[in-house]
């Protein structure tokens, strides 16, 4: 049997996400169906380098998977995205560290952005404690990627500008407690638990920067400014979710009647002329989406960095993206009828988790 291709969703591997979703929503993570299936084609280390035992994918087909398995279950979506994503740190740790980690027996990176722990200088390496939010794939990470303030004798080491200096850091599970926080009406499966490390010490080369500059991997996906590869993988999620929506809200209204009219809302003029905007919309904003990520990545792997116009224009796209996502979503919803609400219905897994995912503090509105 031909091995399915990295960057690419098969109609199989389709099914097997679908049969287990309203099972791993229950069970709030995702199916052992689903996590094994993470593994073995090889996601999770989709965006580590080559060098390091990752497949080092372009980002524009990383993305298009994304979206695709985002299309089919929101949650097991997220989780590859945000893991994939802390996989491609590993473009930034010393080559040798970066190797063992990405080797790791079914290796899942986790984590979290936010500064909310410290990290005090001890030798050769850092005692690190905190407490950190939002970590999608928690139960099945093997590491965890997190930030902390610096500090050295008890007291914060600080920028030239005098504001506290911030250092990223990889560190084995063995190493954290999670807390379980996730509690959220929709991305159940996702498992976006809480994590806590009290007083554990890691050498100095678990210590990483996220900036060009700073790659040990030599591929253009490492010269991708961060923040623009985090608006557009999270966007897309996004736009998987609204068309797995769309979807089963036009199957919705085609069985739903007017009540006055007789008729199947689907042939009710206005009710079809707002579906046909809202699909015609979306299509376009989606299609403006990766002409503007093929062009920025065309642009990084001819070895030109992004300027602040092109930054923009990828922010603004992902953006424009998600707000049209938004409001076809919540526009078509009061359509699809009590079946809609029923917290057992795809439509309103679908529903529940879009509108989870769109409150990560990137898609402010």
């Amino acid at each position: 049997m031909k091995p399915a291709a990295i960057d690419t969703l098969s109609e199989c591997d389709a099914r097997r996400i679908a049969r287990h979703a309203q099972a791993a929503d229950a069970a709030r993570f995702l199916h052992p169906v689903q996590q094994a299936l993470l593994h073995r084609r090889g996601w999770l280390t989709m965006l580590a380098p080559r060098s390091a035992g990752g497949a080092e994918l372009p980002l524009p087909q990383a993305v298009r998977l994304e979206e695709a398995v985002a299309a089919i279950d929101g949650s097991m979506g997220w989780v590859l995205t945000l893991c994939a994503g802390a996989g491609w740190f590993a473009g930034f740790l010393a080559p040798e560290l970066a190797r063992a980690i990405i080797g790791t027996p079914r290796v899942c990176l986790g984590g979290s952005g936010a500064p909310t722990g410290y990290a005090e200088q001890e030798g050769a390496g850092y005692r690190i404690s905190g407490c950190w939010d939002y970590a999608s794939g928690a139960p099945m990470a093997t590491h965890f990627t997190l930030n902390a303030q610096l500090r050295a004798n008890g007291q914060p080491l600080l920028d030239e500008a005098g504001a506290p200096r911030i250092r990223a850091f990889l560190v084995p599970a063995a190493l954290v407690d999670i807390v379980p926080t996730w509690n959220c009406i929709g991305m159940r499966a996702s498992a976006s638990h809480s994590y806590r490390i009290d007083g554990q010490w890691v050498a100095r080369e678990h210590g990483f920067a996220i900036d060009a500059a700073f790659a040990t991997a030599a591929g253009p996906l490492y010269r991708y400014p961060f923040y623009a590869l985090a608006y557009v993988t999270l966007a897309a999620n996004m736009a998987g979710m609204a068309s797995h929506f769309l979807q089963l809200a036009r199957q919705c209204i085609r069985h739903r009647r007017h009540a006055g009219l007789g008729l199947p809302l689907l042939e009710v003029p206005e009710v079809a002329a707002l579906l046909r905007d809202k699909q015609h919309a979306f299509a376009a904003a989606r299609t403006h989406f990766y002409a503007v990520l093929d062009a920025s990545w065309a642009q990084v792997a001819a070895a030109s960095p992004l300027d602040a116009n092109a930054m923009r224009s990828v922010q603004a796209s992902s953006l424009a993206l998600v707000a049209i996502a938004r409001a076809a979503v919540d526009e078509l919803y009061p359509y699809c009828g009590l079946y809609a609400a029923r917290e057992d219905s795809p439509i309103n897994r679908v529903w529940r988790d879009f509108h989870t995912a769109s409150q990560h503090a990137l898609l402010l509105p």
